[in-house]
């Protein structure tokens, strides 16, 4: 892995491993969403001073947030400005520009209403890039030096302006793959629906994928899923065809401010989750969107705007249509962040659970099974302490109040108990079905297998402790501990056997490690010649 000095393109960018400041450019005002034109970097106005901080121009912010609309612009100020050469990387491939809708072709989706674009500048906003990871940062200041446009982009602008910790870090430009794959040699270009470049560190992974727009639609397009969408556009076409406006900020590295084409800064202000554009449109495109908007309401403690409430009160079922391996991994996503309590309620009071698991939706639906709640309560708190929760025990999870009602059904119906041996064949034969609706791979449905399994084998533990101690050393033992103090944390049962199973492997294994641990061996005498 290179050192941070390689990765500035010009003399001395990259001072004691930190980045320098980038020529602050004139922040141009903008005319019809058109984005502002680099300008020369001797001329610094008022609009934007030079920063007195030579690493950080960091608190410079006043005390309270100002968001104001840029004026309108005139034709000297929107004329490209000549860029100092001396220092940027050589220019750049020339490339076409991104192609633009062909005005022939109507589109059958209503036009995303006209907002004017919003520009917040440094004093104005919370965002320091003391909270931006260095190699986001060499990344962004690379492409900017060599003549393109870089743009943080995403959720990470919005966690940032909220104080918080972005999961992970996404980069916009309008270089072409290629071209950003020319620029740094430890990248590698991925996707098969969108190009996108992995730029890759040793202790991260940086995306950077080009401006995209929305693919064109033959007016006769009766199916309005989104199939291909592999087309450059504009940073303002790239901002309407995200998904919720809190998702569609951008951070300019150029001159520091924060850019707002859809109302993302007042959703944010407000607490709010808005669809760009007609929510009924967007949710037929992508109808995993509407699990996203209850998992950012969940995570973000936001509420979700009446219309698009509605919307995915009325296209629920189209969630149908979606890839199964993509919906499965959405539930687990919103099962292992430590918010699950609140998106799995925001999932039943929507209906959406009751397409996906309708088994699970009868189970839980109308507080029927109150422990459920509590028990995903237990597991937040866990989650959120930092303790990894395994993906089967959290299958395992979901799946349990329907499994246990199925199981009582059958109770009643042969008049007597189950034996352990009749369990274990019930909710394999019960889950298979399930499993393969949710195209789980084999291994994954194996794992939830074992861990119930072995979870009602420990309600009956084996007499003999030789077998209780090789019991402890199965692969499955785990999980199905985990599901066992989950369950009787939040349902008060089996409080007691979950606290002499976990001593009693406590035990077994400080011995196990004990006996592993080899003597000291005596040192070998050297033999005399």
């Amino acid at each position: 892995m290179s050192d941070s000095r390689e990765w500035g393109v010009g003399g001395g960018e990259w001072e004691n491993g930190s980045p320098a400041e980038p020529t602050m450019p004139v922040r141009e005002s903008v005319v019809g969403g058109r984005e502002p034109e680099r300008a020369n970097p001797g001329d610094v106005t008022a609009t934007l001073a030079s920063s007195s901080d030579p690493a950080y121009d960091e608190e410079r912010a006043s005390s309270g947030s100002s968001v104001t609309a840029a004026p309108a612009a005139s034709e000297e100020d929107t004329e490209p400005a000549d860029i100092d050469q001396e220092n940027l990387a050589p220019a750049p491939t020339p490339h076409p520009p991104p192609p633009t809708p062909d005005a022939t072709t109507p589109d059958p989706r209503p036009p995303a209403p006209e907002i004017d674009p919003v520009y917040v500048d440094r004093s104005d906003h919370s965002i320091s890039r003391r909270h931006i990871p260095e190699n986001v940062l060499k990344v962004l200041y690379r492409l900017h030096r060599s003549g393109y446009r870089a743009y943080l982009c995403g959720g990470s602008v919005r966690d940032l302006l909220m104080s918080g910790t972005p999961k992970d870090f996404d980069i916009a430009t309008d270089a072409h793959p290629a071209e950003i794959r020319r620029l740094f040699r430890n990248s590698r270009i991925i996707g098969r629906r969108f190009r996108l470049v992995h730029i890759i560190f040793q202790d991260m992974l940086v995306e950077v994928a080009t401006f995209r727009r929305e693919p064109d639609r033959a007016d006769d397009a009766a199916e309005l899923l989104i199939t291909d969408d592999n087309t450059f556009g504009s940073p303002l076409q790239d901002a309407r065809r995200r998904d919720f406006t809190i998702n569609a900020l951008f951070y300019n590295i150029a001159d520091f401010s924060v850019i707002d084409y859809v109302g993302g800064l007042e959703d944010v202000e407000a607490k709010r989750v808005r669809v760009i554009g007609d929510p009924d449109v967007r949710f037929r495109e992508d109808p995993v969107r509407m699990m996203r908007a209850v998992e950012f309401a969940s995570r973000l403690g936001f509420s979700i705007e009446p219309a698009t409430w509605d919307a995915i009160l009325r296209h629920k079922n189209e969630i149908l249509k979606a890839s199964a391996p993509r919906v499965s991994e959405e539930i687990l996503d919103l099962l292992r962040r430590g918010w699950s309590r609140g998106a799995v309620q925001l999932m039943v009071d929507t209906g959406l659970l009751d397409p996906l698991l309708p088994e699970v939706y009868k189970s839980i639906a109308g507080d029927r099974a109150p422990y459920f709640w509590k028990m995903l309560e237990v597991l937040d708190r866990t989650v959120q302490a930092g303790r990894r929760i395994s993906d089967p025990v959290l299958l395992s999870v979901m799946f349990l109040p329907w499994i246990l009602q199925e199981l009582e059904t059958e109770e009643t119906r042969r008049t007597t108990k189950m034996k352990t041996s009749d369990v274990v064949v019930f909710i394999r034969e019960l889950i298979q079905p399930m499993c393969t609706r949710m195209s789980l791979a084999a291994g994954t449905r194996h794992q939830i297998e074992t861990a119930l399994d072995t979870l009602w084998r420990l309600l009956e533990p084996p007499v003999d402790r030789k077998a209780q101690i090789r019991f402890v050393f199965r692969e499955p033992f785990n999980d199905a501990l985990a599901l066992l103090e989950l369950y009787a944390l939040s349902s008060g049962k089996y409080v007691e056997v979950f606290r002499q199973w976990r001593e009693f492997a406590q035990r077994a294994r400080r011995v196990a490690d004990s006996e592993a641990t080899p003597l000291p061996s005596a040192k070998r005498r050297r033999r005399r010649r």
